[in-house]
């Protein structure tokens, strides 16, 4: 499985760590997008560039981080085709998956530690999607 990374400042330590956890899996390739610093940069150009990677078919997913994971999810969601689920647990994480197919992810690097972003996204690349009537609600989600 590809996966796409990104994250502001506010979200780097929590990608990061992520990343290394990705890495370690060995059944994953990263593509980090950046940034690579703490220093203060613009969310809605990391999470356009990650959700432009999974709509493109670049990376099968996608994982974003800012602060909350809230301006970063919703410049994710502006890309057609994205659906990018912010999650705090891992229930939250199972749950975009199996009800909305999310195909990226959104974390809060001010918000959840970093043991819970490592749980938070194994959950999100290992439940799969349910299929059935939550078809037809991202088939209206998709229209």
């Amino acid at each position: 499985m590809k996966i796409a990374i990104a994250c502001d400042h506010g979200g780097f330590e929590l990608k990061e760590a992520v990343k290394a956890y990705l890495e370690s899996r060995g059944d994953v390739e990263v593509t980090d997008l950046g940034t690579n610093s703490a220093e203060s940069v613009d969310y809605p150009k990391y999470g356009r560039a990650c959700a432009e990677a999974v709509a493109s078919g670049e990376a099968d997913r996608g994982i974003v981080c800012c602060g909350t994971g809230i301006g970063i999810s919703i410049a994710a969601n502006k890309v057609k085709g994205i659906r990018c689920g912010l999650c705090t647990n891992v229930e939250m994480a199972e749950l975009t998956r199996k009800h909305n197919n999310a195909n990226m992810l959104a974390m809060g690097g001010r918000i959840i530690d970093e043991e819970t972003g490592i749980a938070i996204t194994k959950a999100f690349l290992d439940t799969e999607f349910e299929g059935g009537r939550h078809q037809r609600r991202i088939d209206q989600i998709e229209g």
